[in-house]
């Protein structure tokens, strides 16, 4: 087609090469018809401005609430993996059914050439003969709906997004408002977005008292989540305890020395810092991480905490034994009332009718008592109880005892003993053990005051680094829960008398497969139940408990059961991943396969709070970590 002088001339081959021509005019007024009958001039739907792609036909290997969907080349880069999209159909006029949808990308994107297969021979063989070859090309990606947003109200989808919707990212404050993200303890960027920082409030119970799991393999970025939390928990008023196995914790009020760490912290626009108000506790008798620090606070353990049944599950003891140690734990309950040291009081009277032993052993029976009831036991049950001058045959611990052996002997002699002195002995070893630690009912030391462990803002660190001992560290976790819960039970009633704001308080429990693995529950069910008890009843008192370990596989599903908000940094083991996904809903597919693959400091976070869950960058901690490559 060719202009010339004001004609059109339409060149076309004939035999003659006759060349017709047609005057400008004419050619507008046929194209304007042709317009006319169809319908006008094309006009793009309103509902696909501002969109970056567009939804495609369903193939046979579709799946539901998966979308395939089409980019253009001018905005693949802005719609990357995570991104929370909506899809618009267009309006009823134009073909659509008018619904909303958002949804979030799962796949992709991927880079296909326009026209062209991605192996098509074309570009197969110009690469391979170092050719460059570059057909324009656009991005294809997968999103999986979330739902239908009905009057601003996301609700499960009834329908399925029509093809050639207009897909549309949003922004970064969209974006947060969509994720439920919103809070004063930040964890890190979601990985895909920008500059959103992914956030949960300490102020909700959905969130902090429902209980928190800190897992990954050694190497993956706990410790580092779990000092950064500690460090917000700090500056959000939250009494936090954590219970460290390791000592690695003990200098958190030094600011990091690592320069790697330090890198990181300058390109989020902070620095090195310690954590204030940190105290660290040791029970007596043994070594800190950290001697150095300025807040170093030595404790006992105080045995009456600690329920009889508890203490027959740590010990090990097998059924006759434990029918032992129940029965001189019957004898040294008797001895305390008869010589009216507990109950002496109406107060304590009352306190009594009240106590369950299941949860807490009886007032004032401390370890040294028990130890000499069984002892006295044994040697009736050997015929040594007395000498020839019809003088205890042994020596009493216990000093009020000791003041009134009389009484003491003559209950040992009239008791009802089961026999066989070997059980005794045995019983009788057990306790010398604990004995020998010189770690309970200390005089020289005062056990863990509860009532500073739970004041606002304070942190108090557990070093059990110098234990060497499961055994001791239950113990300490035994007692620790036991002791917290009592003490939050108290702080929570009288908030509530006085009308105030309840504090909230965080137990961290470092290694905890060490603590709560699937064989220790079944040795110690009652230890498992009051640690389960202790979990419910502690969501409706602000107390939340943190699990952290490097060996998930080895918690029980009923540990699982207990935690409703999970950060998730590197897992290996596939066994695991596939335990952990049919116990941790919501996460796709997309992020379980990245679990094995993530670098140092990422990790998938789930909570209530969050409308989903997000891949994070996890901030660096400003403090320092001990026993850290």
């Amino acid at each position: 087609m060719e202009t010339q002088n004001g004609t059109i001339r339409l060149a076309y081959k004939r035999d003659d090469d006759i060349a017709a021509e047609l005057p400008d005019d004419i050619f507008k007024e046929s194209l304007a018809r042709e317009i006319e009958s169809a319908g006008g001039e094309y006009q793009e739907d309103p509902a696909f401005e501002g969109s970056v792609g567009i939804t495609m036909f369903d193939v046979p290997n579709s799946k539901d609430n998966v979308l395939s969907v089409l980019v253009p080349f001018k905005d693949v880069r802005n719609i990357p993996s995570q991104s929370i999209v909506e899809i618009r159909s267009r309006s009823r006029d134009n073909g659509g059914d008018g619904r909303v949808y958002r949804g979030v990308v799962v796949e992709g994107p991927f880079y296909e050439p326009d026209g062209l297969r991605a192996d098509a021979p074309i570009i197969v063989t110009t690469s391979v003969r170092g050719t460059m070859f570059m057909p324009r090309f656009h991005g294809k990606l997968s999103i999986e709906v979330i739902g239908e947003i009905i009057d601003g109200t996301i609700v499960p989808p009834r329908f399925r997004p029509l093809p050639n919707s207009p897909v549309f990212v949003l922004d970064a404050s969209q974006t947060a408002e969509a994720l439920g993200i919103g809070g004063n303890i930040t964890l890190g960027l979601a990985i895909g977005h920008d500059d959103i920082e992914v956030q949960i409030p300490s102020d909700k119970k959905m969130v902090f008292a429902r209980h928190f799991g800190i897992l990954g393999t050694t190497g993956g970025g706990k410790s580092t989540t779990v000092s950064g939390l500690i460090n917000q928990y700090q500056q959000a008023g939250v009494s936090t305890i954590l219970i460290d196995t390791e000592g690695e914790y003990t200098a958190l009020d030094q600011k990091t020395e690592d320069p790697n760490m330090i890198t990181a912290l300058k390109r989020r626009g902070k620095g090195p810092k310690g954590v204030n108000n940190t105290y660290v506790y040791h029970l007596i008798g043994r070594e800190t991480n950290n001697p150095d620090h300025p807040n170093l606070i030595p404790f006992s353990l105080e045995f009456e905490r600690l329920s009889p049944y508890a203490v027959m599950e740590i010990l090990g003891l097998n059924e006759a034994q434990q029918q032992r140690y129940l029965k001189a734990y019957d004898l040294a309950k008797q001895l305390l009332m008869k010589l009216k040291i507990y109950p002496s009081t109406e107060q304590e009277q009352e306190e009594l009718m009240e106590l369950d032993e299941m949860e807490r052993g009886f007032p004032r029976l401390s370890l040294e008592l028990m130890y000499d009831v069984v002892r006295a036991c044994a040697m009736r049950e050997a015929k040594e109880l007395r000498n020839e001058n019809n003088e205890p045959n042994f020596y009493i611990r216990t000093k009020f005892l000791f003041q009134e052996k009389e009484k003491f002997l003559n209950l040992i002699e009239t008791a009802d003993l089961p026999h066989h002195v070997w059980s005794w002995r045995k019983v009788q070893g057990r306790l010398s053990q604990l004995l020998r630690l010189k770690i309970f009912d200390h005089s020289a030391v005062q056990p863990l005051n509860y009532q500073e462990l739970t004041t606002s803002g304070r942190i108090s660190i557990i070093d059990l680094s110098d234990t060497d001992s499961p055994q001791i560290n239950n113990l300490v976790i035994a007692e620790l829960l036991r002791g917290m819960m009592d003490q939050q039970n108290e702080n929570y009633k009288q908030m509530q008398t006085n009308n105030e704001q309840p504090n909230k308080v965080m137990v961290i429990i470092e290694e905890a497969h060490e603590f709560l693995s699937s064989e220790r529950i079944k040795q110690m069910p009652v230890l498992w139940q009051q640690v389960a008890r202790i979990a419910r009843r502690g969501r409706k008192r602000w107390l939340g408990l943190t699990f952290v370990t490097q060996l998930p596989q080895h918690l029980p599903n009923e540990v699982l059961g207990l935690i409703n908000s999970y950060v998730l940094h590197k897992i290996n083991d596939a066994d695991v991943i596939s335990r952990l996904k049919r116990s941790i809903g919501g996460i796709d597919d997309s992020l379980w396969r990245r679990l094995p693959n993530l670098a140092a400091g990422q990790a998938i976070v789930t909570t209530p709070s969050l409308t989903r869950p997000l891949l994070v960058a996890i901030d660096p901690t400003p403090c320092k970590l001990l026993m850290v490559e």
